[in-house]
């Protein structure tokens, strides 16, 4: 079930506008001096680690990526002040590895937001924050004024106490009281200013839940890929009960009609015959039923893995196949069954439309990627629109978070490729 949550504005707004003495006596004054006493050393990193980078030439491009890590911190810092949650926007990569991950953050543009915010950040609201919070720390300084003198017997103040127009002893505690009414005011000035600076972060950073559209985006990709979970769990499950069941029957059946047929060798003739016709039709029935198993889901696949079960569809095609599968390792059951029914579908449209007198079928296991090729040589001209099957490869390959692009110039060939994600 789809649930919308709305956002509530941030909470430092609701404290400012009860009452002072609850305001004061609260906790966000703190929390707002410290947000904004922390900015400045993210920054100060972010430099250091940019600088570093310029300074190794082959590091140089990582530096457009540098705003990925100090937005990662700036959606933690938001819990300073904000308890909204701050989920990354960022997609997950499609293949694993490092390279993998690096393509997908290329062609984010929120990749590019991040580092615009990096770069304003760094170089103007770091610092701005910062002089905002050594306005808490002067307060703090002059409410704590009487302590620093005892506990600093050297401090000069002579300069304050001039500019207060008051004598040293009972000064302290006047710089103290003025103190009091000074930390008051930068309380409500820093609050206000710090619930600004999270409301533009946010604006940046943090994708918005409650975008109706962006919701049901999700919320569609995951109840599909639970169909499909289900409809491979509902298969196996047949497969299994016409396995050991219908299958089983049909086969005591076969064998029990074999003995009545050695039983009526000396029967009448129209009894034989009659055994005989039943006989046939009990192994014709086995036949169908095996071949409706095989089509649901092959137990070669299962037990031998995807080359023995693409060896069989090769064999059974009507057109000459040239199969070439390398795999060192066995991948993902419902990566296996997706490749054996893009390719069982892909040839038998090469074997209905294509007119092709070769076809090509080539499975690699690259790193965590496996890539799948179709290759024929026919009329070409597929249309996922004419109803070939197209459509429902491409949904297949879309619910694993795979990629599928297909060539098929009229007069041909044709060319299909499809890469499936193996993580």
């Amino acid at each position: 079930m789809l649930v919308e949550q709305e956002v509530t504005p941030p909470r430092a707004w609701q404290a400012l506008t009860g009452g002072p003495l609850r305001f004061l006596g609260s906790s966000w004054p703190w929390r707002s001096a410290a947000y904004l006493l922390t900015g400045w050393l993210v920054a100060c990193l972010w430099l250091v680690a940019v600088l570093a980078l310029l300074v190794v030439p082959a590091a140089g491009p990582l530096v457009l990526l540098t705003g990925i890590p100090l937005a990662a911190v700036e959606r933690w810092r938001l819990r300073l002040v904000d308890p909204a949650p701050a989920p990354s926007p960022h997609r997950p990569a499609i293949r694993s590895g490092w390279w993998g991950w690096l393509t997908v953050r290329f062609r984010e543009p929120l990749t590019w937001r991040e580092l615009g915010y990096a770069v304003v950040f760094a170089f103007g609201l770091a610092w701005l924050d910062l002089v905002l919070g050594m306005l808490v720390v002067c307060a703090l300084y002059l409410v704590c004024f009487p302590a620093l003198l005892v506990l600093v017997p050297g401090l000069q103040a002579e300069e304050l106490y001039r500019w207060l127009g008051v004598d040293r002893l009972p000064g302290a505690f006047a710089v103290s009281g003025a103190g009091v009414l000074v930390a008051a005011i930068v309380a409500y000035l820093i609050t206000g200013y710090v619930a600004s600076r999270v409301a533009l972060t946010r604006s940046r950073l943090v994708p918005r839940p409650s975008d109706p559209l962006d919701a049901k985006v999700v919320e569609l990709t995951r109840s599909r890929a639970r169909i499909v979970a289900a409809f491979d769990a509902q298969r196996r499950r047949i497969e299994r009960d016409l396995h050991d069941g219908a299958q089983q029957r049909l086969t005591g059946l076969i064998m029990t009609l074999g003995l009545a047929r050695v039983e009526l060798a000396d029967a009448p003739t129209g009894a034989r015959d009659t055994v005989d016709k039943a006989y046939g039709e009990a192994k014709a029935a086995l036949a169908e039923l095996r071949d409706l198993v095989r089509g649901i889901h092959p137990q070669v696949l299962t037990d031998r893995g995807l080359a023995p079960a693409l060896t069989a569809l090769a064999q059974r095609c009507p057109v000459p196949v040239d199969l070439d599968v390398e795999l060192p390792r066995r991948p993902p059951e419902p990566v296996e069954a997706a490749v054996w029914f893009i390719v069982g579908e892909a040839l038998t449209n090469v074997a209905r439309h294509s007119q092709a007198r070769q076809a090509h079928v080539s499975v690699l296991l690259r790193q965590s990627t496996l890539v799948l090729e179709i290759r024929d040589d026919g009329i070409g001209g597929a249309d996922p629109a004419a109803g070939t099957g197209l459509v429902g490869l491409a949904d297949r390959v879309s619910v694993l978070a795979g990629r599928i692009a297909i060539a098929s110039p009229a007069g041909g060939p044709t060319r299909l490729l499809v890469e499936l994600p193996c993580d």
